[in-house]
């Protein structure tokens, strides 16, 4: 299985198009909830992709889009730290960080190591130190944690970005 990676720093309409149908298929048992509402996610999206070191990964099989991870560059003022449950060490947030803001896989893809070459894709491109995550623990009764964690990342925090939302487990880890 051969996927091919487009990295963009933009969004054109093509890839916006292309990432809220994955989205729609990777999140469909969920999309009754408010927080995952497809509207609700573009909303999301059209917010991040003005946001200061936008960078989206897309894989194709063909022509057919089969994952994303998308994020952006955030500091010390960014609203993703405030928002923690728990007060960080000094100096913690004094560089810049990216914060992936999403990761999806469509099912037929998942467990082939498309996530993980997407999302390395993502930081090959990136010139942040870090790089942070937010995942519901919950997620694949936990085992989606479990596959950041065996890529690196480590629990730091929570936080639960809306009222809407689940409490998510905060995840960092060095590019």
């Amino acid at each position: 299985m051969t996927i091919e990676l487009r990295h963009h720093t933009e969004l054109t309409p093509g890839a916006r198009q292309d990432l809220l149908d994955v989205y729609e298929d990777v999140r469909a048992p969920l999309l009754h909830l408010a927080n995952y509402r497809v509207e609700a996610f573009a909303e999301r999206l059209d917010r991040h992709v003005t946001e200061p070191g936008f960078g989206l990964v897309l894989g194709y099989d063909g022509e057919a889009p089969v994952g994303y991870a998308y994020g952006n560059t955030i500091d010390a003022g960014d609203r993703y730290w405030k928002r923690m449950a728990e007060p960080l060490p000094d100096g913690y947030t004094d560089t810049p960080v990216l914060a992936i803001k999403e990761i999806g896989v469509r099912t037929p893809w998942r467990g082939t190591g498309t996530a993980r070459r997407i999302h390395d894709e993502l930081l090959a491109h990136r010139t942040e130190d870090r790089v942070t995550l937010m995942v519901n623990p919950l997620a694949g009764d936990g085992k989606v944690q479990a596959l950041y964690e065996s890529w690196g990342y480590q629990p730091v925090n929570s936080q639960q970005p809306s009222p809407d939302s689940p409490r998510l487990t905060a995840m960092i880890r060095a590019r």
